[in-house]
């Protein structure tokens, strides 16, 4: 990946775009969890219902503090996250009062993890915050696992700004998703 394919999506994520971007196993479609506008052309763009919810992706667990609630964790429950990150985990958290319904859908929990891609790991520590990461599909379809698949699949649409072309880690599964509270195992 090159800084100019990065200063595009960064400029993207700054002006209300929706990205294309590689994570461990499959492309995600990101925008700015603050920008409703933005996560507004994700819902379209997937063809995906608002109820469902979506993930917020990180650099670090700091740039989730102000999204996702894990004063209400014990250290039990921290240090199960934290063993796991950065890492293809994702964690089911209680959610900050504030935090748009178009991320958390139905829920008062959000999903959020923390990357260990290096693409994402860039991109979020250069944009300053998560963004949102949900697979790169039309929903009911299989998630696209390059840049090549996502043209294919929104080839022409103008909801999707910037597609960074590098590869996925090369994980077979999408990431596990575990309930903070529990523990338990979703996915």
């Amino acid at each position: 990946m090159t800084n100019f394919k990065l200063s595009n999506a960064l400029t993207a994520l700054r002006m209300q775009g929706v990205i294309a971007y590689p994570t461990e196993s499959v492309f995600g479609l990101g925008c700015d969890p603050d920008c409703e506008i933005a996560i507004q052309h994700i819902l379209d763009l997937k063809q995906r219902p608002a109820h469902k919810g979506l993930i917020l992706i990180a650099a670090n667990i700091e740039q989730l503090k102000t999204y996702a609630d894990f004063s209400s964790l014990n250290e039990t429950q921290l240090t199960a996250i934290k063993n796991t990150w950065p890492g293809p985990f994702t964690w089911v958290v209680p959610v900050q009062k504030t935090l748009s319904k178009l991320i958390s859908g139905d829920f008062d929990s959000v999903a959020v993890r923390v990357s260990d891609h290096p693409v994402v790991q860039q991109l979020c520590s250069e944009f300053g915050k998560p963004i949102i990461s949900t697979s790169a599909n039309l929903s009911g379809l299989d998630a696209c696992v390059n840049a090549s698949q996502v043209k294919e699949m929104f080839i022409n649409n103008p909801l999707l700004t910037t597609i960074i072309e590098a590869e996925v880690s090369g994980l077979d599964n999408p990431s596990q998703i575990h309930h903070a509270l529990t523990g338990q195992r979703l996915r």
